[in-house]
């Protein structure tokens, strides 16, 4: 069974850099091919503003297909007021069709 990537307590802008780079090397050790759906857990995510959710909503634009498990209340809360309630729904996140890693 894969396991899923962890996101960090701190997704915000002021750690989303760190939160990127760490989250790309990751998914550079998953490739299993274009169908690849990976697992991101946002279980342990206390603190969560606009930037970090771009970081997740831009694996959409590099054609990687995820889906969210575990995500913390405060990441749902998150989610839910900026239009990203449909992630929450436990279903994998297609990349666009077309895009380039």
């Amino acid at each position: 069974m894969k396991e899923s990537y962890e996101l960090p307590s701190e997704l915000t802008i002021y750690g989303v850099l760190d939160a990127r780079t760490a989250l790309l090397a990751w998914l550079e050790e998953q490739a299993d091919g274009p169908d690849n759906v990976v697992d991101i857990s946002a279980a342990k995510v206390a603190e969560v503003d606009g930037a970090g959710l771009q970081l997740l909503a831009a694996l959409s634009s590099m054609g990687q297909t995820w889906r969210l498990c575990d995500p913390s209340e405060r990441f749902s809360d998150a989610c839910r007021a900026l239009g990203f309630g449909h992630w929450l729904k436990g279903r994998p996140v297609r990349g666009h069709a077309g895009a380039s890693k």
